[in-house]
């Protein structure tokens, strides 16, 4: 077991940074085609999950890992229930997503999954997903029971909900290209982007 599964920890923030918005490096963008996966994140943690390969972005390498926070805008297709009528077919939403090796599931290859913060009434397997990270909540951490992994993980939704809630924290220039400025539909054929776990 890590030190940092038995280390007592210090009270965590409700909020993550200042008022004033998102600061240097932030915001980080990351994108990809949502495909079917092995489902852990719905099966065991109840928290469905869409699973980005790092190879190819290149400031992940040099990203702490740990739990990061922003927005997820998926390109749905016109008939997908979440979907309201309209001429784009975007929808953005806030996320939480892990850079790392998951030490609880004793993972060997980094990766980065996120966690949309909505309830979905259909999957998007197929979609095109883009990621903006506006922040960084905490570092990567171990785990003596799954039951301690899932609390961690729903304080880290609730402190993504609660930073997001400020004005200056909106998408703001991001906005544009979360719907999907400079997006081809000839993208959708990539398949390299995006593992869905939902």
């Amino acid at each position: 077991m890590s030190p940092d599964a038995a280390a007592p920890r210090a009270p965590r923030p409700t909020i993550i940074g200042p008022d004033t918005g998102p600061s240097p490096p932030f915001p980080l963008r990351m994108e990809g085609e949502v495909i079917s996966g092995f489902g852990r994140g719905s099966k065991e943690l109840g928290i469905p999950t869409a699973n980005i390969p790092v190879t190819g972005v290149p400031w992940i390498e040099g990203a702490e890992s740990g739990v990061y926070f922003g927005y997820a805008s998926l390109h749905l297709p016109a008939s997908h229930p979440d979907l309201s009528s309209s001429s784009n077919n975007w929808r953005t939403f806030p996320m939480v997503m892990s850079i790392g090796y998951n030490p609880f599931y004793k993972n060997t290859v980094r990766s980065a999954e996120v966690h949309v913060l909505h309830s979905f009434a259909k999957d998007f397997y197929g979609s095109w997903m883009r990621v903006s990270v506006s922040g960084f909540i905490r570092r990567e951490l171990d785990y003596v029971d799954v039951e301690s992994l899932i609390r961690d993980i729903r304080v880290d939704c609730e402190v993504a909900r609660r930073s997001l809630e400020r004005g200056a924290w909106g998408p703001g220039k991001e906005g544009k290209w979360l719907e999907g400025e400079g997006w081809s539909e000839s993208r959708s054929g990539d398949k390299s982007g995006v593992e869905s776990k939902v």
